[in-house]
This record gives structure tokens, C-alpha cells and sequence, in this order.
């Protein structure tokens, strides 16, 4: 089952990211976009944050990614989505995978990758 996979994926990637903390050099390579431009791209602060948030700080852990922090619980909504459909034998279907949605998360995505690159938005920034 598709679905359990992936559930058992996170999971395990959410203990060891708990478990061994990215706060701490030389644990989790660096991401590859920002030591290659010295820019940060849309997930920087992504493996920091799911530390944080397996620690219950999720006001800093909000800090590390506020995109990737606001994004959970639609993540959350799919997957939900998706086990209920197909327990029922049916394909996943969303509003959300349109295109005007689908263009409108990645004009998001794009935009908070910009703007958190710019001088006066240092808050976006891991």
C-alpha cells in the first residue's frame, strides 16, 4: 500500500531529523542551490524546522521556513485525502491539482523564494 510507504517514510525521516540535530554541523549535507549561489531556495530551514517542531518549538520552527511551515497541514490534507479515496477504490482528485491552483502555489513558491532573498525580508530567511 502506496499510502503506508509513504506515512512509514516520514515517520522515519521525522525520528532522525529528531534524533540527530541539523543544528549541528556536519550531521546533513548543505543544500546544494545555496552553496552554489549563496541564496537560499524555498526548502532552506525545512530539515531545521521538522527538528523544531518534533521538539514542540513551533514558534521557531515557524521561523526556520513560514512556507513550508503554512504548507503542513495542506500536505496533511492530501495525504488524508488520498488513504480515504483510495480506501474506497476511487482516484485522487483535488481542487487543488488544477492548473489555476497548481500555477498559483508555484507563482507562491516562486515569489517567497525571491523575496526571501532580498535585503528587507532577513525574517524569511532560515
Amino acid at each position: 500500500m502506496p499510502q503506508g510507504t509513504l506515512l512509514g517514510v516520514v515517520a522515519a525521516g521525522a525520528t532522525l531529523v529528531a534524533l540527530v540535530d541539523p543544528n549541528q554541523p556536519g550531521h546533513y549535507p548543505t543544500c546544494p542551490f545555496l552553496a552554489m549561489t549563496g541564496c537560499y531556495c524555498p526548502g532552506c530551514g525545512a530539515t531545521r524546522l521538522v527538528n523544531a517542531l518534533t521538539h514542540g518549538h513551533v514558534g521557531t520552527a515557524f521561523g526556520f521556513n513560514p512556507l513550508v511551515f503554512l504548507l503542513l497541514p495542506v500536505f496533511g490534507y492530501l495525504y488524508v485525502r488520498w488513504t480515504v479515496l483510495s480506501v474506497q477504490g476511487r482516484p485522487m482528485q483535488s481542487a487543488l491539482f488544477r492548473p489555476v491552483a497548481v500555477y498559483s502555489f508555484l507563482g507562491v513558491v516562486i515569489a517567497f523564494w525571491i523575496v526571501r532573498n532580498l535585503p528587507f525580508a532577513h525574517a524569511l530567511a532560515p
